[in-house]
């Protein structure tokens, strides 16, 4: 199989992470990374870790002792936050008002990312492209903390699955998006973006360090990222760093059931994902945007 050109040198079906996993924080930046010394505000601290687990829980309201107890603040304080979230239509109550979930503010917040991410509008007109020709699932996912966040789904009209969405977080080890970018990180970069505990989504996945790093060391040599099972049985998937942005957050992917993946497929897939990768950059480029430089990465 021909590897697709990588001039800078050198998955991704989602399986069932759990609900109520917060993705774990980037490390704390060194005073020298602070903007002009500026500390951390506690209470925005608070409020932003309120909103993520309300968030991570999904469609699992919580309790005000759930929520002040999972997040170690008092619960004096953590009422007072959820008041005025809720006044502010970032966070819902049921009718007794004790339960509280996630607002549609946080929907509308999400949406304008997505609007307004040139490379998301750039990736989505290729992917569409690229579907409508190989009818095959494809992805364009960002690297956040240990997590892979899916920006961009690409549906196959002969394999629908229900958890694939936009939005969806997964552990970066366990997905081919994930393993493209873990790949070109350095030492400490990689350190970053691995959670101490490697847990399995299926008994495929990788769950031994060392032997995540060797094929983290095949996949920057191959040129392209494979998940064998990792994350979803029965579901093979293949994925490429995309390099406008060094070291790289995004990637694209397919995801191939395995009951219809021949050798030959495989390569059309791989020489596919190439061809969108250079369309992709090409795109991007030309806008004339550099890196946003995601902080919390």
């Amino acid at each position: 199989m021909t590897a697709p050109t990588d001039h800078h040198g050198d998955r991704a079906t989602e399986g069932h992470a759990a609900a109520d996993r917060v993705p774990e924080p980037a490390p704390e930046p060194t005073p020298e990374e602070r903007t002009g010394g500026v500390r951390e505000v506690k209470s925005a601290a608070r409020t932003l870790e309120l909103l993520e687990l309300l968030a991570a829980r999904q469609n699992r309201p919580a309790r005000l002792r759930e929520l002040s107890e999972a997040l170690g603040m008092p619960r004096s304080s953590c009422y007072a936050v959820l008041r005025t979230l809720t006044k502010y239509g970032w966070v819902r109550t049921d009718a007794s008002g004790t339960m509280y979930g996630i607002g549609i503010r946080a929907l509308l917040a999400g949406t304008s990312y997505l609007d307004t991410d040139p490379y998301v509008h750039t990736a989505k007109s290729v992917l569409d492209r690229l579907g409508e020709h190989l009818d095959e699932t494809f992805h364009l996912g960002r690297l956040s903390g240990t997590d892979v966040v899916y920006l961009v789904t690409r549906e196959s009209g002969q394999y629908l699955r229900p958890h694939s969405r936009v939005g969806r977080r997964l552990p970066a080890y366990s997905t081919a998006l994930g393993k493209a970018l873990l790949a070109g990180l350095d030492e400490a970069g990689l350190a970053r973006h691995l959670p101490a505990e490697l847990a399995p989504l299926t008994e495929h996945t990788l769950t031994d360090r060392a032997a995540l790093e060797r094929d983290l060391a095949e996949i920057k040599e191959r040129g392209w990222a494979v998940d064998r099972e990792e994350n979803t049985q029965g579901v093979k998937c293949f994925a490429l760093r995309l390099r406008y942005a060094e070291p790289a957050t995004d990637a694209i992917s397919c995801s191939v059931p395995l009951a219809r993946l021949t050798p030959a497929r495989e390569e059309d897939v791989v020489t596919a994902l190439g061809r969108a990768r250079d369309s992709i950059e090409q795109g991007a480029l030309s806008l004339g945007f550099g890196s946003w430089g995601e902080d919390g990465l």
